[in-house]
């Protein structure tokens, strides 16, 4: 059980929630692609896209997925739109399986607006209302997703638990 698992998925789809679990019951590293980024650069992802936009932003989450991707046996939360590159892609495919948390526009919503621990730290990606932006986002990414994606687990209606044992059973099949 070497290998990596890589979470993908839109903001707020569970990707660190599970992955701190996952890697405990798995016995694996835990790490937040996105947490690390802000520890190398000492600014939050808000203030990097602020102060040196979006393309700057994607040049630190690729140098980060390079550098994870030297290490295994770890569970990574990615961000939600790491998979728009394609080397952060092969480099995931590489060395581990990707596995897509699905959450619709409205699950997404609504964990966002709970999430007081990361709403300043989640820039707008769109000028649209919240729930525009959200639902707009993930049909653009759904390809990318998709293309990307091991395998697919629907996060709407589950427990953290819940998904941890199915990527846990899924996983332990494949012998990650």
């Amino acid at each position: 059980m070497e290998m990596n698992i890589f979470l993908i998925g839109f903001r707020c789809s569970g990707k660190t929630s599970v992955g701190q679990k996952l890697a405990l019951q798995m016995e694996k590293i835990f790490i937040d692609s996105d947490h690390k980024i802000v520890e190398n650069s000492g600014k939050s992802i808000a203030e990097i896209v602020e102060d040196q936009g979006w393309e700057y932003f994607r040049k630190l989450e690729k140098m980060t997925i390079k550098q994870i991707c030297r290490e295994k046996s770890q569970v990574v939360a990615t961000g939600g739109g790491v998979v728009l590159d394609a080397v952060n892609v092969a480099a995931m495919k590489k060395n581990g399986i990707l596995i897509w948390l699905q959450a619709d526009a409205e699950t997404t919503r609504k964990r966002m607006v709970e999430d007081l621990n990361t709403k300043g730290q989640r820039p707008a990606l769109t000028s649209k209302g919240l729930l525009s932006e959200i639902y707009l986002s993930i049909n653009d990414r759904k390809k990318y997703y998709t293309n990307a994606a091991n395998f697919i687990i629907d996060t709407n209606s589950r427990s953290i638990n819940e998904i941890c044992n199915l990527i846990y059973r899924k996983t332990v099949k494949s012998k990650i």
